[in-house]
């Protein structure tokens, strides 16, 4: 991710040019006497834009149409264990 640090007072006088970092996906840094105070980042994409994106860059066929819904998935344990005792058991 691309990132640029600007101090308060830059940042106030040239915030268009800013800005227009921002819509171009960078992530804007403020700080205030060199330390951090705060982020200035882009929209996140949504799943769609996230989709058409990975088919325009050819690692998925779709055609965009179809509303795409979020998965969750499903995880079925056939042992007679708990999933957390498996995982403490693991974990030793």
């Amino acid at each position: 991710m691309n990132e640029t640090r600007v101090g308060t007072r830059e940042l106030k006088s040239r915030l268009s040019e800013y800005l227009r970092l921002v819509k171009a996906g960078q992530t804007v840094v403020v700080t205030e006497r060199g330390k951090v105070i705060g982020h200035i980042m882009p929209v996140p994409l949504t799943l769609e834009q996230r989709m058409q994106a990975l088919a325009d860059a050819g690692f998925l066929v779709w055609n965009g149409n179809k509303k795409l819904k979020p998965r969750h998935p499903k995880i079925i344990n056939r042992s007679d264990s708990l999933i957390s005792d498996i995982v403490i058991e693991d974990r030793r």
